[in-house]
């Protein structure tokens, strides 16, 4: 999901933002904390420390400040999907 925002909002430096977007896929380290690491049927929202409000809510905030901005959009994709996965 990514690719199409970074090339849609970043037409010059797309590829430098695409990248600060992926790196939102970093957060699901915290699901080594977790036992079994991989379960299908757990929801990732709201298990897993880096899928909880607070983190969510700085995830929100980084869209504010242009700089962090695409982090953000990696970041809060990543819950938007992980969200959409608890409700399928």
């Amino acid at each position: 999901m990514p690719l199409p925002f970074a090339a849609g909002l970043y037409k010059k430096a797309w590829l430098k933002n695409y990248a600060l977007m992926l790196a939102g896929l970093l957060i699901d380290i915290d699901h080594l904390l977790a036992d079994p690491i991989y379960y299908a049927e757990r929801c990732s929202i709201g298990f897993h420390p880096l899928h909880t409000p607070l983190p969510i809510i700085l995830y929100v905030m980084l869209l504010a400040h242009p700089k962090t901005r695409a982090l953000g959009i990696g970041l809060c994709l990543h819950i938007l999907l992980d969200g959409a996965d608890c409700l399928i």
